[in-house]
Formats: structure tokens, sequence, C-alpha cells
């Protein structure tokens, strides 16, 4: 099966357009430190926490920030059940005008809105990251011009895609995909895009990756849609309880298991390009051990259904062994 036709082509992706000002202003936001965005990804995702300090810097910086941005439009994706469609769609399309006009003003008058009762989620750190909002803005503003463009380019695009799906659910909220073509498209919106705006910052911190990035474009969506794909097949029970249902009624499991497995075939040939031509060692950790995880997790939700995980001794020797292939120069990935 394709993947799924992205809104726009890769081509179209990379050349970013300057929807982002430059110009100086009267009034700047505060910007979060090293330390604040640390203590954000902790408290968001320590999944995430652990792994983007593998990144070569600049490069981490700007993951860091990016995932935050990312996780904020995730939140207001996700609140179906405490906020009606109205909200969730109006919350989406201010914080990605905000994005592209952050004023200080304006961000602190959003925060205020955004944290209004009902809450959006009862989950500490997203909402502590809520009000971080202007702080992690700040830290945006701050990156080189590249690198700040294409996050606000592509985190727009997902938020625009949101605002899609959460448009054409139900009046309960209840999200449903109809087949697995939609599915895709959904994967594409909140995974996809993610892989190939970090397939942009990762060319741009890597100067040897350059020839290799027609390739690594290529594959950048299908490497999001896999992570994207196991993540649904091994949540699908406690989605359905919130409201959300991406497996469709008409489509069987195991035509998600083959695609996700296809698909992860498809990011290792990702990690294993990156490797080949000399990437940093932390990039390639960074991108082989969500392969790894993932393939894992894969075969045991498969074996024993949704909700099974894999054990942290289990995590721990998948890590060990990735390091070991990297550290002998064999492929990160068997």
């Amino acid at each position: 099966m394709k993947s799924p036709e992205p809104d726009t082509t890769m081509s179209e992706a990379s050349q970013i357009p300057s929807t982002v000002s430059d110009e100086p202003r009267t009034e700047t936001l505060p910007a979060a430190d090293d330390a604040m965005l640390q203590d954000l990804l902790v408290k968001t995702s320590r999944t995430f926490a652990l792994a983007i300090p593998l990144l070569p810097q600049p490069t981490e910086r700007e993951v860091g920030i990016a995932y935050l941005l990312f996780r904020i439009a995730d939140t207001f994706e996700d609140a179906s059940v405490p906020w009606s469609r109205a909200r969730q769609t109006g919350a989406l399309e201010r914080f990605d005008e905000l994005l592209r006009e952050p004023r200080p003003e304006t961000a602190r008058r959003r925060v205020t809105e955004w944290l209004a009762e009902p809450l959006p989620t009862e989950h500490e750190g997203y909402l502590e990251l809520l009000s971080r909002v202007p702080e992690v803005l700040g830290a945006l503003e701050g990156l080189g011009g590249p690198a700040r463009r294409a996050i606000v380019h592509h985190t727009g695009r997902t938020i625009r895609g949101m605002i899609g799906f959460v448009e054409r659910s139900g009046r309960d909220g209840l999200l449903e995909l109809r087949d697995v073509p939609e599915l895709q498209r959904y994967c594409y919106i909140v995974a996809g895009i993610v892989g190939e705006m970090l397939t942009e910052l990762f060319v741009l911190g890597a100067p040897r990756l350059r020839p290799s990035a027609p390739f690594l474009q290529a594959r950048a969506a299908t490497f999001g849609e896999a992570l994207q794909l196991v993540n649904i097949l091994k949540d699908s029970a406690d989605d359905r309880q919130e409201g959300r249902r991406y497996l469709p009624a008409n489509a069987e499991r195991s035509e998600i298991f083959a695609l996700a497995r296809r698909d992860l075939d498809t990011a290792a040939e990702y990690v294993h390009e990156i490797q080949a031509v000399g990437g940093p060692d932390g990039l390639v950790k960074f991108t082989g051990l969500p392969v790894a995880l993932a393939r894992a997790s894969l075969d045991r939700v498969e074996e024993k259904g949704p909700g099974a995980k894999i054990t942290r001794p289990e995590v721990y020797r998948l890590n060990r062994r990735l390091e070991k292939a990297i550290a002998k120069g064999r492929p990160a990935l068997g």
C-alpha cells in the first residue's frame, strides 16, 4: 500500500515560504534557557528527554523546542472530552497564528485562555508546558533563521491538518477513521510531517548528510508513519475509552501490522543511510533506537494484544545492542 499523498510534496516542503518575520520587535519574548527546556521535556516525555540529548548541537536544541511545540498542538487535539470542537479548533488556529506572529502580549493572553476551566488535560506536565508558551516561543525566536522557519512551517502544517480531523469528529468528540488510507493520512499529519521536519534539521546540522538528503526525505514520512502505527496498535484500547478510534472497523488487524512492518523496514533504511555516510553517532542512536523499540513493541502487541509493553530490561538490552553495533561499525539495526 502506498504512503498517503501529502498536502505538500517533499520538494515543496523543502522550499519553505518566508512566513516568519525576522523584523526586530520592541518587546521581546522571555526565552527558556536549556535548563527550563530540559525540565519541560522531562515533565512531558521522559523518552524524548533521554533521547534528544543524544543529538549534537545545535540540532539538540532545535529538536527539543520543536518537540515541545508539537506537544502543545497534540494537547489541543487530544482535548476532545473536556473541550468542544469549537474550542479545540479555536486553540489550534490561535496557536498557529502565534507561531507565525509571536508577540508577547498575545502569547500571555492565549495562555490565559488555554488554561481557563475546563482545562484541556489533567496531565500536570502538559499544563505547565502551556503556561510556558511565551518562554518556548522565545527560545524558538533565538534559533537560526533556517531552523526556525522549518519548525514554524512544519508545525503549522500539522496544526492545520489536525484542525481538519477535529472538525470531522462527531458532536461527542469521537473520531473514527474510515479506512486504511485515512489512517495513513492521519499518521502523515501527526507524525509524517514531523519526520520531514526532523530530516531538514538533521541535514542543516550535519553537512555530510546533504548528498543523502533526497534519499532521507523520500523515507521521512514513512518513518513517522511507522512509529505512529505502532503506537496506535499498542494504545488502541485506551484510545477507544478516550473517544478516539484510529483503527478502521473494516480493516483487518493483520493488514495494519503488515503495513507497520513494511514502514519499519523503510525506517531502518533511513537509519542505515545516516550511518553509511558517516552521520554523527548520536544521530544514528536517536533515529535507530525508536525503530528497534518499535519492532520489539509490535511483536509484543501482536502476540499479547493492545496495552502489552516491552520491559525496561528489554529496552536496556536493545539500547546496548545498538550502541555496540555502532561502536564496531556494524549496521545499527539488524
